[in-house]
């Protein structure tokens, strides 16, 4: 993978060799649509939502200065998240080095008394969205604009249209989507080329190997895992003990977060844990760098609270497979069989479209 934050991966005891600013990047997207991003983004919806608690506001501010102070450049929010408390968290804390970073945010739900009421990607309803965001990022525009969920009421060429509108008014640099299935994908494509693809990938959920991956490859798109981590399991925090809040956490409604589903699992954890031990590495750092190993154009977004979890993240792009490494330990996981769905109800309804 290249040198990382402090240079070539050599030991935990190594003295950084250069700046911590100087952060390696990635490319998403070909072509006029490409922006290049540090290596690893920081997903900032769990400052603010679905994560059980929500932290004081300075201390969340202070840490995506700290991000950015490492060399962070890539940074994703939603109006969904909150909604709304998350971008106005992210403009706040980024409005002074705007031009310094890539800022992405999406839309394509209804908000009703302050939560999700289904998809709306209606051509109106997305300038609605673009407008108030704008407002809330303190910003003119929006480098990467992401459909959040594809709408089946709205045809994904109107969208695409819509949001080439926008590229063309200056509102809105790049174009992506979310969760969106390869034929989708190709019909978008056709009416506005697509920077990023941001769907859910780790090694708790790989279905995007199996097609997205390579549609994205043959199209020039960019790929971005959300929720790399697994909302937290692959850190190995999470156990069958762990307690949530279920009027601000997802993870007590999915299959894969129930005492048993985790106990099951745990052999990803001992497996993650067994090759980072002999390499100073955390199972979330193996984790990562595994992502990371897989195409030079996917560039996840791991979303944390905390600075130490925030630099062990950026640690990860430090490591550098051999190619035995990397044969063993895909082989190794691949004998693992994961427990429990990602979602279900509307949720599961909503993705792969």
């Amino acid at each position: 993978m290249g040198a990382g934050l402090f240079g070539p991966f050599t030991s935990p005891n190594a003295q950084p060799a250069h700046p911590a600013a100087n952060l390696k990047t990635r490319t998403l997207g070909i072509g006029k649509n490409k922006i290049e991003v540090s290596s690893l983004g920081l997903g900032c919806m769990g400052m603010s939502y679905h994560r059980s608690f929500i932290p004081e506001k300075k201390y969340m501010i202070s840490l995506i200065h700290k991000a950015l102070d490492m060399g962070v450049t890539f940074f994703d929010t939603a109006e969904a998240y909150g909604p709304y408390r998350n971008e106005e968290l992210v403009g706040e804390a980024l409005g002074a080095r705007r031009k310094d970073i890539v800022l992405c945010t999406k839309f394509g739900f209804n908000i009703q008394d302050g939560k999700l009421a289904g998809t709306n990607s209606d051509p109106q309803h997305i300038r609605q969205v673009v407008e108030q965001s704008l407002k809330r990022l303190k910003t003119d525009y929006i480098d990467l604009l992401y459909q959040h969920r594809v709408d089946p009421n709205v045809p994904i060429e109107d969208v695409a249209g819509t949001v080439k509108d926008l590229i063309y008014e200056g509102k809105v640099k790049h174009f992506g989507m979310s969760e969106a299935n390869s034929e989708t994908i190709r019909k978008a494509h056709v009416v506005q080329p697509l920077t990023a693809l941001q769907s859910e990938y780790s090694l708790m959920t790989r279905q995007p190997e199996k097609d997205v991956v390579k549609t994205c490859e043959e199209l020039g798109i960019g790929f971005v895992p959300y929720s790399p981590l697994s909302r937290g399991f692959l850190s190995g925090y999470i156990t069958e003990h762990t307690k949530y809040n279920p009027a601000n956490d997802n993870r007590p409604s999915l299959p894969r977060y129930q005492p048993e589903a985790i106990k099951a699992n745990w052999v990803m954890i001992d497996t993650l844990t067994t090759f980072g031990n002999q390499r100073g590495l955390s199972a979330a750092q193996v984790a990562l760098a595994w992502l990371m190993a897989q195409k030079p154009w996917i560039v996840p977004i791991p979303g944390t609270t905390k600075l130490a979890h925030l630099q062990e993240n950026l640690w990860a792009m430090d490591y550098q497979f051999t190619p035995q490494e990397l044969t063993q330990l895909t082989a190794d996981l691949n004998k693992i069989t994961i427990v429990g769905d990602r979602y279900t109800g509307q949720s599961a309804q909503q993705v792969n479209k």
